[in-house]
């Protein structure tokens, strides 16, 4: 492993994801800081950090999945201590920024999660935060402090550059991925297809057609977060039912809740690939996931952040 010789820049690792936190810190060529997140009986959450991080740019990787308001309190109490032990910068590195589907009213008296997550790291003491594919690009807004949002797009599409498949067309699950698909396109230079659905209640949809022509074409489903994988799904179906000849499905964030895996072992997709912005346990791991680590692209988005060069490069 190669140094990275600058001491003033310091990684620590919370409890959601210490793997890629790890393949991180490797990626620079640095040891993770070293801290300690404990709980007392009754839930209350207590953290040290074990050595002196004073002067120095400090980030923290975490990303608010399952349980989510867990890794949430260890983030903002981490972010307090940090601030507490005389930190020069305090960097959030969330690849996954949970609460990001709830950015606006959908209905009346409804809440703006994403704004109050935002507020609370904000007033915790966070400088920065940088993430990978929002659900809500509009999330950077909520806001007053520097928000990187790095995208999986490239990495997906280069798995699938090559695997060298033929007769491709990406398929965006709704209207609203129709720009992340087309990015994927224009990566591997194929048409895309649409489909158009409506969503009755939340986790719940119903596809109603499909705009483009997938007959006789291997179909990548490209989509940002797969939860249910009730829509995943039922996408499939209906390309298959067009004549698609093989489905493929990719995202960036696996939350893979509730039924998920059941669903995805049924469907005719035959190979879901996913990245590691959140562990899969050992149940979640089964032989059509394919796993692929941004822990390359994270890690050279904080050498840029720290060495103050431009982190839109990393975007391609």
């Amino acid at each position: 492993m190669v140094n990275y010789l600058d001491p003033n820049l310091k990684i620590f690792s919370l409890n959601s994801n210490p793997e890629l936190a790890q393949q991180i810190a490797d990626h620079i060529g640095l040891n993770l800081g070293k801290c300690s997140v404990a709980q007392f009986s009754d839930g209350e959450i207590q953290i040290n950090i074990e050595e002196s991080i004073r002067g120095c740019d400090v980030y923290v990787i975490q990303s608010t999945s399952y349980p989510v308001n867990l890794h949430l309190m260890q983030l903002l109490i981490m972010i307090d201590a940090l601030k507490r032990a005389s930190a020069k910068t305090i960097n959030v590195v969330m690849p996954y920024y949970g609460y990001a589907r709830q950015d606006r009213k959908a209905r009346a008296r409804e809440p703006i999660t994403a704004k109050l997550v935002a507020n609370l790291l904000e007033t915790a003491g966070a400088t920065r935060v940088l993430s990978l594919d929002l659900h809500a690009p509009q999330v950077q807004g909520f806001f007053d402090i520097p928000v990187d949002q790095l995208v999986g797009a490239p990495i997906l599409s280069d798995y699938f550059e090559k695997k060298n498949l033929d007769d491709l067309v990406v398929v965006s699950p709704d209207h609203g991925g129709v720009t992340r698909a087309r990015k994927m396109a224009d990566r591997l230079k194929t048409p895309i297809a649409i489909i158009d659905k409506r969503r009755p209640r939340p986790n719940v949809s119903e596809v109603m057609n499909i705009v483009g022509d997938v007959e006789g074409k291997t179909a990548i489903i490209i989509d940002d977060i797969i939860d249910t994988a009730g829509s995943i799904t039922l996408a499939a179906k209906a390309l298959k039912e067009k004549g698609a000849k093989k489905v493929y499905a990719c995202c960036t964030h696996p939350v893979l809740s509730g039924p998920a895996i059941e669903r995805i072992e049924e469907s005719p997709i035959c190979e879901l690939v996913i990245t590691n912005t959140i562990p899969l346990s050992p149940e979640k791991q089964i032989d059509k996931i394919t796993q692929l680590t941004v822990a390359p692209l994270i890690g050279e988005a904080i050498i840029s952040i720290h060495e103050k060069l431009s982190v839109s490069r990393l975007f391609n």
